[in-house]
């Protein structure tokens, strides 16, 4: 963009070739920085406590940065006590405080002081000053970049020793050991991609988000789970039913109850009468269930059970009224014979494992009865007007997408529906068709308007049937298989019909043309580009690798939810993407923040994949570097205008 009224709006900016000339130059020199540290997550369902630690130790990078800084001029036990100060500065000073005299604390305090500001001057090094100086509190801003300049002479050595003794005698080393820490963590990851459900059934989800919107710099990909908790948010039925039920089911109703406040006495109380008698044995609860928990499990699966039935009416009637969105096959309540206790089937019929079902009437079974409307409205209400679910929702919406293209990296939580040759499915969607790249940008777009549009407008209505579309649609580019089972795994004991198939995607992901194919759709370059999604939980112990097509496309849904743990035989993977490469790390069951900060014991994390470059990678071959460039390109035009006259210079 160099026309000359652009020109004119920059020399307002840059208002002489001095100050255009010292930009250019500040930007030159930020090309040949090493690149910053890109971390990937995915499929963090509710976990807290994990992905919080995760993030303090950059997935064992802090750990990597005290190798490099002290090699063995400190112990094991040195570098462990250090690591916990770092990921837990506020807590570890607690501990040692109790642990130790006053004259071990001194010394503790003033040798740990030392170690961490070696540690941030490392940590600092790639960045400029300014970059690091707005990562620093403001209090502490002068003196922690006095302390990690650069120094070695002796007048520099004696300011320092100086600098640090008036903290001690001041004391305010609690304060800057936390900052010191913080500092670290915040430099260790420059960008965080999280490739989504954050939701589902974790007891975390909300203090998840919290953590999220206070981070310095991230984007999200949209999860089926993330999808239907903003379809909830904006008041869709059928997406409050669903998440209520899956809350329910994982004993995680304090999360809705607690963290966002949603009133559920009106469900509590339904359940109650209606099913007072139904002892609902298949809406068993899964997850943790404390003692204090037992009492109210009767109940829990009462309100299970009472809000299975509302989310399968629900359904249907969506289904109905939405007969392009192809769902007719799971239209389910209206094939049952409630005299025989019989569902058919593909033409077959099966007997049901619960025929209990007080408010379904035979002749219209998607009807809700007047309690059931009167459950919904509340929730309806709850969620609709609940301030902290709507803020996170918002910073949803603000931050996340159903894709990203980043530095060569194409991000998506599920998979791109394909047909058995790996072409590119074409899907239906309000009359037209989409696919690839298309169908998620069309998808997104409903599902914004779903949110945003004004309320009960036909634009509106459609984006939140389509957000519930997104959550379990077969064509869906976050769910990728044929059908959502819920119905069957409840109700039908013929394990054929409970089975989900999984898009052709997943069969074909180790195909090198379908993969190029995908990375060029996405504006990726084909032969350098790598995708990364999560959704699938990865069967490690089975033998199932998370690195497909020759290591072009990782899956890192390796087990963060304790639910899925059994089946992947680990907890979960990170992508780290550095200046040096890519390194794919498997992690270790999380104990506790207390075990990490007493035991002094991290997440024990495995390189599973190390991919170095031949050629450090610099900020300059980055998609910011390239936005850089053209701001450097479009400086020297001003810096041309100004010296023919075009602009006046105003000194």
């Amino acid at each position: 963009m160099n026309d000359f009224k652009y020109l004119k709006e920059l020399s307002k900016q840059y208002p002489n070739i001095s100050a255009a000339s010292a930009e250019i130059i500040n930007l030159q020199a930020i090309l040949n920085l090493p690149k910053g540290t890109e971390h990937f997550v995915s499929d963090l369902h509710g976990e807290y406590e994990k992905f919080s630690h995760i993030l303090r130790n950059g997935s064992g990078a802090i750990r990597g940065k005290i190798d490099d800084q002290f090699g063995n001029i400190l112990s094991i036990k040195e570098k462990k006590n250090l690591a916990s100060v770092i990921y837990y500065p506020e807590q570890k000073m607690d501990l040692m405080e109790e642990e130790l005299s006053e004259e071990e604390l001194d010394s503790w305090y003033r040798t740990t002081l030392i170690r961490l500001i070696l540690m941030a001057k490392l940590a600092a090094s790639k960045y400029t000053r300014s970059k690091v100086r707005k990562a620093m509190p403001p209090v502490f801003a002068y003196i922690m970049e006095e302390l990690i300049t650069e120094h070695g002479m002796l007048d520099k050595d004696e300011y320092f020793d100086q600098i640090i003794e008036t903290v001690l005698k001041t004391g305010q080393v609690r304060e800057l050991i936390a900052a010191l820490g913080h500092l670290i963590q915040r430099l260790t990851i420059d960008h965080l991609h999280v490739i989504g459900d954050i939701y589902d059934r974790g007891p975390g989800a909300h203090r998840i988000m919290d953590c999220l919107m206070d981070y310095h710099s991230l984007d999200i990909q949209w999860g089926n789970h993330d999808i239907l908790w903003m379809g909830a948010a904006s008041g869709h039925g059928a997406c409050i039913a669903n998440v209520v039920r899956i809350s329910a089911r994982y004993n995680n109703l304090d999360t809705l109850e607690n963290g966002y406040g949603i009133n559920l006495i009106p469900l509590a109380r339904f359940a109650l009468d209606c099913y007072k008698d139904d002892p609902c044995e298949l809406f068993t609860i899964s997850g943790d269930v404390q003692e204090e928990d037992v009492r109210e499990l009767d109940l829990n699966k009462k309100m299970h059970k009472a809000i299975a039935v509302i989310q399968f009416k629900l359904e249907g009637r969506l289904i109905r009224r939405r007969p392009d969105f192809g769902m007719e096959e799971r239209l389910l309540l209206d094939k049952i014979n409630y005299e025989k206790g019989t569902i058919c089937m593909r033409g077959k019929e099966y007997p049901l494992k619960d025929t209990h079902f007080p408010t379904i009437d035979p002749k219209d079974p998607y009807r809700l009865t007047k309690e059931e409307e009167y459950v919904m409205e509340h929730l309806i209400t709850s969620f609709k007007y609940c301030a902290h679910l709507q803020e996170h929702v918002r910073f949803l919406f603000s931050k996340g997408s159903m894709y990203l293209t980043y530095n060569d990296m194409v991000l998506y939580h599920g998979c791109v529906p394909l047909n058995a040759d790996g072409s590119f499915r074409q899907v239906k969607i309000n009359g037209k068709k989409y696919a690839g790249k298309a169908l998620c940008d069309v998808l997104e777009h409903h599902a914004r308007q779903g949110y945003f549009e004004q309320e009960n407008s036909p634009k509106k209505k459609y984006g939140q049937d389509i957000m519930w579309y997104i959550w379990s649609n077969e064509n869906s580019p976050v769910y990728g298989k044929d059908k959502m089972a819920t119905f069957e795994r409840y109700f039908v004991e013929d394990p054929d019909l409970k089975k989900e198939t999984k898009d052709y995607y997943y069969q074909l992901i180790e195909e090198e043309a379908v993969l190029y194919q995908i990375l060029e759709e996405f504006d990726a370059d084909g032969m350098k580009g790598h995708v990364v999604n999560g959704h699938m939980p990865v069967a490690v112990k089975d033998g199932e690798s998370p690195i497909k097509c020759k290591g072009k496309l990782f899956i890192i849904d390796g087990g963060f939810s304790k639910a899925y743990q059994k089946k992947t035989g680990i907890a979960g993977y990170t992508l780290v993407s550095n200046s040096y490469g890519i390194k794919l790390v498997a992690h270790e069951p999380f104990k506790s923040r207390d075990f990490v900060i007493r035991e002094e014991t991290d997440i024990h994390s495995d390189t599973v994949l190390s991919k170095k470059v031949i050629r450090r990678k610099r900020v300059g071959d980055t998609d910011n570097g390239k936005r850089i460039k053209e701001s450097i390109k479009d400086l020297g035009c001003l810096v041309t205008a100004y010296r023919k006259g075009e602009i006046s210079e105003r000194i």
